[in-house]
């Protein structure tokens, strides 16, 4: 296992990250699995076997369920090493505060967290969801404070745009303030829209990249294939609906580039799509989850896979998107001079 550091921080972390929305199984996330405890322990035991050092959930998962699980199963006792992340914004119950960034809402649902995950501390704090409503000043100094009286160590956001994130940057720094981390994306094969502006900017800001759901909902996994059925036990087939997916002949083509490099190598296409993704400019770790031991098994074998320039080379070409506006722009007259983080979507157009 590798260890990258994250952003600008002096802390590292495991290139793979133990994603825990599978941990409980209520309500929606019935969907996406019914890990409990005893199984929730040995996937823990396996990824730290392996050289995981982190662990993702939020406590929106299963409302609070995976949360649960995790400090049942850690017992209050956390492996040496292992590193906790969680998330805050989704609602946690019904009052008109109890969801959403304001500083009542993220103070009371990290004390809560805390509880549910038996820990004094949270390692890694990330805001799930933008909020349009609460000042991202406010936001901000919650976050801050969090920091402060030593109940959160790092802060990161997730599912932000751009210019949210370089807000949020802003605000922190002008006012001395502990500034985001990183960023947890979706980015795969089949949805590369990060690149345009999230990955440039992580490069420009120095801000680690977590991405989550990198086999885009199990797509990726070499398991659905074009017309044919989808196979049983899947996300898709309980009615799952992320990823969107707008463009199904190009999902195939995507998968079927999968399934050829997987068998040059005698892997899965599960372990290319991910192994492409942590040789992408900007990428920290990829959070995964499963639903079994063999899948999670499947899974950290990734780390070690190894693919060509030319296997990476066609996996790029079956991808990639064309450039929009102002790209397409900048790459027929800007050209001469682009810094590091234009050229992490630009230099292959140019």
């Amino acid at each position: 296992m590798d260890y990258r550091q994250l952003g600008r921080s002096g802390l590292k972390i495991s290139t793979l990250t133990l994603g825990t929305m599978t941990m409980g199984g209520r309500g929606v996330f019935e969907k996406v699995g019914n890990v409990g405890r005893a199984e929730a322990r040995r996937q823990i035991d396996m990824c730290v076997d392996a050289g995981v050092n982190l662990l993702d959930t939020a406590d929106i998962y299963s409302t609070g369920g995976s949360e649960e699980i995790i400090g049942e199963a850690l017992g209050g006792q956390r492996p040496q090493g292992l590193l906790i992340a969680t998330k805050v914004r989704f609602p946690m119950g019904k009052g008109p505060n109890d969801r959403g960034l304001s500083r009542h809402h993220i103070v009371t649902a990290c004390e809560a967290s805390l509880k549910r995950l038996r820990t004094d501390v949270i390692d890694l704090y990330q805001v799930h969801e933008w909020d349009g409503i609460t000042p991202l000043d406010e936001t901000m100094q919650a976050l801050d404070t969090l920091i402060r009286d030593g109940k959160v160590r790092y802060i990161g956001c997730s599912n932000y745009s751009a210019w949210h994130v370089m807000k949020a940057l802003a605000i922190a720094e002008s006012a001395h303030r502990e500034r985001f981390v990183c960023q947890q994306i979706h980015y795969t094969l089949e949805a590369r829209e990060a690149e345009n502006e999230l990955i440039p900017l992580a490069i420009d800001q120095g801000l680690g990249v977590l991405v989550w759901s990198p086999l885009a909902g199990g797509l990726l996994s070499g398991k659905h294939r074009r017309n044919q059925e989808t196979p049983a036990g899947t996300r898709q087939l309980a009615g799952w609906s992320e990823p969107p997916i707008h463009d199904e002949s190009r999902l195939w083509n995507i998968v079927e580039a999968l399934i050829e490099v997987a068998g040059a190598h005698g892997v899965s296409a599960a372990q290319v799509a991910l192994a492409w993704l942590l040789g992408r400019p900007a990428v920290t770790s990829l959070v995964i989850g499963a639903r079994n031991e063999q899948q999670l098994a499947d899974n950290l074998r990734a780390a070690t896979l190894v693919l060509t320039k030319e296997e990476r080379s066609m996996l790029d070409a079956v991808s990639q998107r064309p450039l929009q506006y102002p790209y397409w722009h900048q790459a027929q007259t800007a050209r001469d001079r682009l810094g590091p983080a234009d050229l992490a979507l630009l230099g292959p157009h140019l």
